[in-house]
Order: C-alpha cells, then structure tokens, then sequence
C-alpha cells in the first residue's frame, strides 16, 4: 500500500507541475462541454422556405401564414428565374410550396386542390420533418376551413413523458457529461504512461521491487482523483448554464461516476502501455475513444440505428452504460430498477482492463 500511495504522490506533484496537463484537465473539458451543450440540436428550426402563390387570394394567404406561424420555418424570398426548383438546387431553400392559381375558388366549391411541395431530401431526416410539418400544418388548415370533420371516432390524449418541454439540453448535456469524462481522463493517463517510456523512467519501475499491480494502481489513483475533480466542475458548470438538474438517486450517480471514472483511466492506462510515444497515445485515445464514444455510445444515434458488426463494439464501451446512468439521473429518474446492469458492466469492464494492462506490463518489466 505504501508503494501504491509513493507512485501516487508522485504523479500528483509532476501533474501540478505542467501547464499543459492543468489545460487538459480542466480547460478543455469547459470547452467542450460548451460546445457540445449549446451546437447540438436534433430537433430541426429555421428551415428557408418558399411560397410561391399563383392564387393571391384571402385563403391562400392564410394558409401561407399558417405554414410560418409554425417558427419552425423562416420566410425566404425567391428573386430568379423560372422555375422556383432552382432556389433548391441553388441551396437557398430547403423546401417550397407552390400554391396554384383557383386555390381559394376551388376550395368554396368543393372541388379537390393540389398543393405542390418540393423538398430538398439531401438530409433525410430534416426532408421527414420538412413533410411532416407541412402535413400538419395543412391538416390544421383543412380543419380550420371546416372541410375535415370536426369529431374523430378517435381522439388520442398524448402526453410527453420525464421531458415534457422537450428541452433538448436534458438530452444532450448528460451525454457530453460522458464523452468529457471518457476522453480526458484516458487521455491524461495515457500521457503519463507513455511518457514514463519516453523519458526512459520506465527502465528504473521495471528493475524496481514495485509490481505491475502497484504502478498500475499507483497511476490510476492520482488520476482517478484528477478526474473526480473534473467530473465535480463539469457537472457543476453544466447544472448552472444548461439548467440540469437531478432528478434521480444521488447514490446512483456518484457510484456510476466513480466506477466510469476508474474505466477511463484504466482505460488510458492500456493505451499508454501499449503505445511507444507520446503521439500514439494521443492517436489511440483519438480513434478508439473519442469516436466510438461519438458514434457508437448513443450518444447522438440511438444505438439500435447502428449495424452490425459495429453494434458488437458499442456492448464493450463503458461510456455507452454511463451515458445510460447520466440520462436517468438527469431524466428519466428510475432509479435501480433501471440501470442495475449498467453498474455491473461498468464494473467488469473496468476489470478486463485493468487486467489486461497488468498482464501487458508485467511481461515488459525485468526479472527481479
């Protein structure tokens, strides 16, 4: 335990000692979190839209009013020439209704009208909201206009549950709270391990009495305490600026944050022994952490969406059960009852990495 706590000690000192880890620690995850917390939107707004109206009457006007009173789109005037298609090709609409002359007439006499709308389906999902909105908005006019019925057989009473004001920030801050966890404190591990190769220290640990065991722990609570201050700041600002607050178990979360904790920077502390410099490191924390945790935690992509093989490698991430832990603590609020099995995961894989970098170390240190 004294060698355990010696090696700790010492990280410590040379971590106070660096600007640069100090800026690794702290600034870059703020950064990040800010970035994340205020660029990410799922939900589509904004979106340019052309009317064209051939009818100038007073119900295509209105219908025209009610296509922007929905603030999801934004009007968008067409200046050139014939036909209006070219404002999409050309990227400054997303979508266009052209409204046909004899659309006010034809509608007091009953005669079916055809509206038409072009919609720009480079991106798939923003073209789905594009048609579902005007669907509904043209729904709504229909039955403004008395020319849908005013009763259903049917009337679903829809009620949106754990985030009813549908505040994207519920969503998307707990995941950052996990990508910021999982890269940096990897990252910081990473560094110190592979820089004890660089400078040629490892040659004193390897012919030392210390064990792989030891200098693995020894490294991994200095900065599983680093972390657990980054971890304390980044949930902390993110509460203040974003509004989160948690509506879960406490304990839940601080056990699910310690033990995520205690997987990033064995995680670190794989790629630093088995990295030869400093930039590998970097590189391997680079590709193998900040991507998948990007692409293949859920954090962004439900993790149903992602194909096979590549769901194989999203049940070996620690960061995709965390971010499961976060969103409950922060939404959802079950409790135990729903993230039971994120906890165990968490822990065994914590242990297959702490195992595999003791082997990995102890066959690299000299015979004693």
């Amino acid at each position: 335990m004294k060698r355990i706590l010696s090696q700790c000690t010492k990280e410590l000192v040379r971590f106070r000692r660096h600007s640069l880890t100090l800026t690794l620690a702290f600034l870059l995850p703020l950064v990040t979190l800010l970035i994340y917390g205020f660029a990410i939107r799922l939900e589509s707004k904004n979106i340019p839209l052309i009317v064209q109206n051939f009818d100038h009457t007073s119900l295509s006007r209105t219908y025209t009013e009610q296509l922007y009173a929905t603030n999801q789109f934004v009007p968008t005037h067409w200046t050139g020439g014939d036909p209006v298609r070219d404002a999409i090709d050309g990227g400054i609409a997303k979508a266009v209704v052209i409204i046909p002359t004899e659309f006010g007439r034809n509608i007091k006499n009953g005669i079916n009208t055809k509206v038409q709308v072009l919609i720009d389906a480079t991106d798939v999902n923003n073209a789905r909201v594009v048609r579902n909105s005007i669907q509904a908005v043209t729904n709504f006019f229909m039955q403004t206009q008395g020319l849908l019925p005013s009763t259903s057989n049917i009337t679903p009473h829809i009620r949106l549950w754990f985030n009813p004001g549908r505040l994207e920030s519920l969503f998307i801050v707990p995941g950052v709270y996990g990508v910021v966890l999982w890269i940096y404190p990897s990252l910081l591990a990473a560094i110190a391990m592979v820089q004890e190769k660089e400078k040629d220290t490892i040659v004193q640990v390897y012919a030392s009495s210390i064990s792989a065991t030891e200098l693995l722990l020894g490294k991994g609570l200095a900065y599983l305490l680093i972390a657990i201050s980054e971890a304390f700041v980044v949930m902390g600002l993110g509460s203040l600026i974003f509004q989160v607050r948690l509506v879960g178990d406490l304990s839940i979360l601080l056990l699910g944050t310690l033990l995520f904790l205690i997987d990033s920077v064995l995680f670190g502390l794989l790629l630093g022994v088995r990295s030869e410099t400093e930039n590998a490191a970097v590189q391997g924390v680079s590709l193998l952490g900040f991507i998948t945790s990007l692409l293949l935690s859920g954090f962004i992509y439900p993790l149903n969406n992602i194909p096979f093989p590549l769901s194989l490698i999203s049940n070996v991430l620690p960061i995709r059960y965390y971010i499961d832990i976060t969103r409950d603590a922060f939404v959802r609020g079950i409790g135990w009852a729903g993230v039971w099995f994120d906890l165990i995961m968490l822990i065994v894989l914590g242990l297959m990495l702490f195992n595999t970098s003791r082997r990995i170390l102890r066959r690299m240190q000299l015979p004693n």
